[in-house]
């Protein structure tokens, strides 16, 4: 029995959610709401991995993981064009008004995503 996937936090949803190239006779391609997240923390805000995982509520060796599907989805969407979608995952949104930083140590609450 497989172990069931853990939520990782999320601070924001993307403001787009699906992006297009102009050639949408190309495969689309989905990224996950967390692997958008890690992308955003770790080359948007250059925090390290460490960093980002600690943000999530997650291990590094997930973030690892996660990181390295989104940079080869991103790269493949790049190079063949077609349709970038941003849906699905396992996550929570964070219910922090005030700074990221003081969510990562609030407790985890009741899963908002579900896995696909």
């Amino acid at each position: 029995m497989p172990r069931p996937n853990k939520c990782k936090r999320v601070c924001e949803m993307p403001k787009c959610l699906h992006f297009t190239s102009g050639n949408e006779s190309v495969q689309e391609t989905v990224l996950t709401v967390e692997e958008y997240e890690t992308i955003r923390w770790i080359d948007g805000y250059d925090l390290s991995q460490a960093e980002c995982a600690e943000r999530m509520n997650a291990a590094r060796t997930t973030i690892t993981r996660i990181y390295d599907s989104a940079r080869k989805k991103m790269a493949l969407y790049l190079m063949s064009g077609g349709v970038l979608k941003i849906e699905g995952g396992s996550y929570e949104i964070c219910e922090s008004t005030g700074s990221c930083k003081s969510c990562c140590r609030r407790k985890q609450k009741e899963c908002k995503g579900e896995s696909q």
